[in-house]
Formats: C-alpha cells, structure tokens, sequence
C-alpha cells in the first residue's frame, strides 16, 4: 500500500501552495492533484454544495486507489473535513488558518485574517479564534476577487494590488505584526502584499505545517513511499494551460468529478 498516490484537492489552483511543500517534504511520493475549476471559487458557495464536492472529489482519489488524501482548501477543510472522516477510512489532513501561531507570536494583539466567507463563517473558523485569541484583537477581511484573480494568473497585477489594498485597508489602519492567508490561493499573493504591508507583519502561511502533518501521518500509518515523485495534475474544467504552466506546471488532464 505505500507504493499508492497521495491525493490532493483545492477549489483550483491554490492548492499548488500546499503541493509545493509536500513536494519539498516529501520527495519519492507518487500525488494526484486535482483542481476543482469548474466550481472555484468556493467561498462563495453553500457547505452543501462544498461538502458535496470533496466528497465526490475524494470518491475519485479513492477509485485512483490513492492512500491519504490531502485536503489543499481552507473552505473546504472548514465545511467538509469532518464529513470526509465520517465517510471514508483513508487518513485525512486538513487545512485552516494558522490562527494560533499567529495568536502566540503577536507582540501588539492585534492580528489580521485574510480569508475567503466560507471560510470565516465557518463553526471550525470560529471556535479555532475563540479558543486562540482571547485578549486579542482580530481583524478579519474576505478577500473577494483574490481567487479570480490568482486563477486568472494576475496575483502580481496592478489589479491585485488595488483590490488587495482596498481589502486590508482595515487592518493598516491598527497595529497588527501578523496577517493570517486563511485560503491556499493567497500565499501567492505574497509579492504584492509585501509591497503594501509594513515590514513589521509576518505573512502566516500553513502550507508547511500541512507538509509536516502529511509526514506523521505516513509514518504512523507506515505508508511512506521510497520509489515514487511523480505528479499528474487534474482540472474539471478545460484548463487554461497558459496560467497552468506559469505556475510550473507543463500538463493537465481534464477529468468529469
């Protein structure tokens, strides 16, 4: 069984964040990532309509007899991730904002959570922040457009800058020292927003974390692969192979999920 693929899903193709640091961590696995673009954003969307999504996303990982599968989405780990254990017995690792690093490492108490309203309106969202940031001040902003506009390969677009700008004028306005990317797309925005935020704020970004837990879990369950490192990518919509490859990625297979 160590020899099977993890699999990967985002709404798109902000889960590359997370898959670039379990290529990073993780060398000689074999993954299947897979884009839902033919329904991103999914911050927009219902939890039924998400739900309904990673489970049948996953029941296509589990058919390509993947061993683990990786949620690469905040919304969808927000919304489905426990519905996704209840169902399937393969691990899970999920995904969510790094409220409590971001809440322990704060030297003014004040933080900003940049995130899409799936997410933020999400029960999981509210009791992490409730447990964490007692004491604290939270700004949280929904970062409307970003998806769209990472999708459409503009995160670094006088475009982007404007809206992001406009997004986080709240937060510029007090003192926070830590902005939390509550949703994998964001990370690459990185470039931009280090142009309009002071150099004092640390960009939080769990794509590492999700790396590290995917390790633990692979050793406890003693699934780690030796003589794998293949990729193949996956989209449920005709992929716009220009914005694909932009982002390192040479070939995308559509697929009916």
């Amino acid at each position: 069984m160590h020899t099977k693929p993890i699999g990967v899903f985002d709404s798109g193709i902000g889960g590359l964040s997370v898959l670039n640091a379990l290529k990073e961590m993780l060398p000689h696995e074999d993954i299947l990532y897979v884009a839902d673009q033919a329904y991103t954003p999914y911050g927009k969307r219902t939890k039924e309509t998400i739900t309904a999504r990673a489970v049948a996303i996953t029941n296509w990982l589990v058919a390509q007899d993947c061993k683990l599968v990786v949620v690469a989405c905040n919304t969808a780990t927000t919304n489905a991730v426990a519905q996704l254990r209840a169902q399937f017995s393969i691990p899970f690792v999920g995904i969510e904002p790094a409220i409590k690093p971001a809440a322990l490492g704060s030297q003014t108490g004040v933080i900003g959570v940049l995130a899409t309203a799936g997410t933020l309106t999400s029960t999981l969202f509210q009791t992490t922040s409730q447990d964490y940031t007692q004491g604290l001040e939270v700004i949280s902003q929904v970062g409307h457009g970003l998806v769209s506009l990472v999708e459409e390969g503009k995160a670094n677009s006088e475009t982007t800058e404007q809206q992001l700008r406009e997004i986080l004028s709240p937060m510029l306005e007090k003192p926070i020292d830590h902005l939390v990317l509550g949703c994998t797309h964001y990370p690459f925005l990185t470039q931009t927003l280090k142009k309009i935020l002071p150099k004092n704020v640390t960009v939080m970004d769990c794509s590492a974390a999700v790396a590290k837990q995917t390790n633990r879990l692979l050793d406890f369950h003693n699934l780690h692969n030796t003589k794998g490192g293949k990729t193949a990518y996956y989209s449920t919509a005709t992929p716009e192979i220009d914005v694909w490859n932009s982002f390192g990625v040479a070939e995308v297979k559509q697929v009916e999920i």
